[in-house]
């Protein structure tokens, strides 16, 4: 089934009209590894963007391809993380807000007004702000901070399978699928993985076989 194509937020429903605002989203919260990304872009408006949306509903290389153009003609980005330790130390939700509020920190152009994917903004955020569910498909600069969080965890799993290739991180991007669960039962769990993860947890008294 297709999934219904959301309107792009209105001039009413964005208090702020000035060109100086950040867009911020997470990628990796579902995982059971690694750290969770969040980008934060401030997008230029004079050198527009096109084919901005929800990375999830990108191509790799779609994505990869919107990365560089991002990096390339925002007037602002960055992305951060917070890493698999942090994530069990505080829980997913708050490991996310932190990375988002890390991101936006390094800014190199702070920003005047902020948009979040999802329905909490960061404790610590400095500026005046707007949470918004499914942000990502309502908003270019929070489609461009989605896309570059999603390239930047990928990029880090791809990384991970290149050390660990017989958990099939490539494939499966760290999600809990079949083949991770296989792996993890057979190998055990490596010091990147979330240990704070139901999953994990009921997986971590198993001996590894060599």
């Amino acid at each position: 089934m297709k999934k219904p194509v959301l309107p792009p937020l209105s001039a009413a429903e964005l208090p702020y009209q000035g060109y100086l605002l950040a867009g911020v989203d997470e990628a990796g919260r579902g995982p059971l590894i690694g750290s969770v990304v969040a980008g934060a872009v401030i997008l230029d408006p004079n050198r527009p963007i096109q084919g901005l949306m929800d990375s999830k509903q990108l191509s790799e290389k779609k994505r990869l391809l919107l990365a560089d153009e991002i990096r390339e003609k925002s007037l602002a980005w960055s992305v951060a993380e917070a890493s698999a330790e942090e994530i069990d130390q505080l829980n997913i939700l708050h490991a996310s807000l932190l990375a988002m509020q890390r991101a936006l920190d390094a800014l190199n152009t702070q920003a005047e007004f902020v948009l979040v994917d999802g329905n909490r903004l960061p404790q610590t955020l400095k500026q005046p702000g707007l949470a918004i569910v499914k942000g990502d498909a309502r908003h270019p600069a929070i489609s461009a901070a989605s896309i570059l969080a999603k390239v930047t965890r990928d990029a880090q799993l791809l990384e991970l399978h290149q050390r660990y290739p017989q958990y099939g991180f490539a494939s499966h991007k760290g999600y809990p699928t079949k083949a991770h669960f296989d792996a993890l039962a057979r190998y055990g769990a490596l010091p990147e993985h979330r240990k704070s993860f139901r999953p994990l947890k009921k997986l971590l008294n198993l001996e590894p076989v060599s």
